[in-house]
């Protein structure tokens, strides 16, 4: 599904990342990890075409990205607020986003529907714009709108941040359950090794913009990994 090959990322002269290979087959859940600075929203940006690489070539669904913007209706993804419309009510920004993606009424409230508990009766019918909700409900609007026309690749750049412990383990179900099937692919970064080896079947571990573990196999198994890098 996904194809990174030879991709390079420069900023005034310092690459920031460097990736010979990295392949992502359909239905996997992809976890992303690494300290700050590690290059982590920056592959995430150059797979979603937001910007250009150095070098190299992503693709997706055996299109590159730059060279085509098909594959979009495919992907959802949530990187962070400069994503939303703040002038909106979250219930407008969704409608927007179900004319933009041809979903219909009924098929987008159900698709929403699904996020009730995560919303906690905080999100949605308050006619309260996007730029007053807190943090972790602008969050939780971002998320919901990624999975609003049900891709088959979602993307999502820290999604436990801001979000208390019950609205986290209430995503967690979420992203699991859309997991199930492996229909839909995730793509999810983040600081919680908790979270991510939770939910993930495969990790991808780094440092200054190059991979220096890619993990599978058991969950303890890839935790232990993990944290013994850290705890260098």
């Amino acid at each position: 599904m996904i194809s990174i090959q030879n991709l390079v990322k420069r900023y005034y002269g310092e690459t920031v990342l460097n990736i010979p290979a990295l392949e992502i087959s359909k239905g996997e859940c992809f976890g992303l990890v690494g300290n700050n600075g590690a290059g982590k929203t920056t592959l995430f940006r150059l797979i979603l075409d937001l910007i250009r690489s150095t070098s190299g070539t992503v693709t997706l669904f055996g299109r590159a990205v730059h060279q085509t913007e098909d594959w979009k209706t495919q992907v959802g993804s949530y990187l962070d607020e400069h994503m939303l419309l703040p002038f909106l009510t979250p219930d407008e920004y969704f409608d927007m986003l179900r004319e933009v993606y041809q979903v219909s009424p009924k098929a987008a409230e159900d698709r929403l529907r699904q996020f009730d508990p995560l919303f906690n009766d905080e999100i949605r019918f308050k006619k309260k714009y996007i730029r007053s909700l807190s943090k972790g409900n602008r969050k939780k609007t971002g998320i919901a709108a990624a999975f609003l026309s049900e891709p088959d690749l979602i993307i999502l750049d820290e999604p436990f941040e801001n979000l208390d412990p019950t609205s986290q383990n209430r995503l967690k179900k979420l992203i699991t359950t859309e997991n199930k099937n492996q229909e839909t692919t995730f793509l999810i970064s983040s600081h919680d090794l908790v979270h991510v080896t939770d939910i993930c079947s495969r990790i991808v571990l780094l440092e200054k913009g190059t991979v220096v573990q890619d993990l599978s196999g058991k969950k303890e198994e890839m935790a232990t990994q993990l944290n013994q890098y850290f705890d260098r």
